[in-house]
């Protein structure tokens, strides 16, 4: 492969990588939406927001993900850690909100 061959393949795989971040991103943002409906019915339900099962489950199926397709195993599980802690701090937010307003 030349340097044109591979300057072109390197913008090429730089775009790909920018529209799967703003699809993760948008992903995220979904993820969000949802624990405000988790978190309403935990309230009505008079559940506590942790639940340690479910974010055993989480990390078990995200280390089982990173096995299946050669994924760092520690790194996908503090991807999942950061994305269930953004969803507890979202739901505690809510709880805020409802309390204050």
């Amino acid at each position: 492969m030349d340097k044109s061959r591979a300057l072109k393949l390197l913008q090429n795989s730089r775009e790909k990588i920018d529209r799967i971040d703003e699809e993760l991103l948008n992903l995220i943002s979904k993820r969000i939406a949802i624990s405000r409906d988790i978190i309403e019915a935990k309230i009505i339900l008079d559940i506590n927001i942790l639940d340690a099962k479910r974010e055993a489950d989480i990390q078990k199926k995200a280390i089982k993900v990173a096995r299946r397709n050669n994924i760092n195993e520690e790194s996908l599980s503090k991807i999942m850690q950061i994305l269930t802690d953004l969803n507890k701090k979202e739901q505690e937010e809510f709880i805020r909100r409802q309390k204050n307003g």
